[in-house]
């Protein structure tokens, strides 16, 4: 399901610059950055005002959850047009999609995201997407304290005895980079991953070949091949205790930035780890791109959708 390349990239050191203002820091004291001569506030909204601001209620602490307005040309306006963007609003809003789109079936809606069917429909394939107006992987909001834990919400939401469980012996996470993704609104998968792939995984883990703390996962000991549906791919592998912290930003933090490469071409997958008593209290974090010999930039290869 590779698109084509979206013009929209955003280079790295835009980036940088970008998500360098937006830093956890300034989102919660509310303070002003400038990026490009241009204010932002913080808070989450303009200094003006900004009729077409995320509608979303900001969660408790003052800090808004969605991308300030200024923002708009790289993480997405409310009036773009995208298939699962119209998904949201009418989940959220109650606007009904533009024809030949049909209305979705809204399985759990909350103030910070809802959750829809993926395509192909089944019990293990499932979307997580923002309420707010956030087109993927790139938007450097998302490397701040602003937004809500998406990646926890999805686990919480997948995982046996959540609200939308994917049914499958083995669950994963998954984000595409933007390169690789069909649509322009963020959204994790919620799927299927194959048995093989969770023995992989313990056996690298077994080996010592994963990282154990986030400042490890950009080192190349920790990269390993699993194999999936197009054959062998190599994986930088981070092993968390659980779910608590930002991925995005660990993700920029200590791969992205460090290795001077572009959030927009990263992809990402969580593998819960799993044994014949259920949950095991972990979880595995992959991360590829291109720049990997053998690597890829696409969560598609792990997860299992139909």
């Amino acid at each position: 399901m590779r698109d084509q390349q979206n013009a929209k990239e955003v280079p790295r050191r835009q980036f940088v610059a970008l998500s360098g203002a937006l830093g956890a820091a300034t989102v919660l004291t509310g303070a002003v950055a400038t990026v490009g001569g241009t204010a932002v506030a913080a808070s989450g909204t303009d200094a003006g005002p900004a009729p077409d601001s995320c509608p979303t209620t900001p969660p408790p602490g003052g800090s808004s959850s969605c991308p300030p307005a200024s923002l708009q040309g790289i993480c997405g306006r409310p009036t773009d047009n995208d298939p699962l963007w119209h998904d949201v609003q009418y989940c959220t809003s109650g606007i009904v999609p533009p024809p030949p789109q049909t209305k979705p079936d809204c399985l759990k809606v909350t103030p910070n995201y809802v959750v829809l069917h993926g395509k192909p429909e089944t019990t293990h394939n499932y979307l997580l997407l923002p309420s707010c107006r956030v087109t993927g992987i790139e938007c450097p909001f998302l490397v701040t304290s602003g937004p809500p834990n998406y990646w926890h919400e999805a686990w919480e939401n997948a995982r046996s005895g959540g609200d939308v469980p994917v049914q499958y012996p083995n669950i994963g996470l998954g984000i595409n980079s933007q390169g690789a993704r069909r649509f322009d609104q963020l959204h994790i998968h919620m799927a299927g991953v194959r048995a093989s792939t969770q023995r992989r995984l313990q056996d690298l883990e077994s080996q010592g070949r994963m990282a154990t703390a986030p400042a490890q996962w950009a080192n190349p000991a920790n990269q390993a091949a699993v194999t999936g549906s197009a054959g062998d791919r190599v994986y930088r592998i981070l092993r968390l205790p659980n779910l608590q912290d930002n991925l995005f930003n660990l993700l920029y933090t200590n791969v992205v930035r460090p290795s001077s490469l572009n959030m927009a071409d990263q992809t990402m997958i969580v593998v819960p780890k799993m044994t014949a008593a259920g949950f095991a209290g972990a979880f595995y974090v992959l991360n590829s791109d291109t720049s990997i010999h053998d690597g890829t930039s696409t969560c598609d290869y792990l997860l299992v959708y139909s």
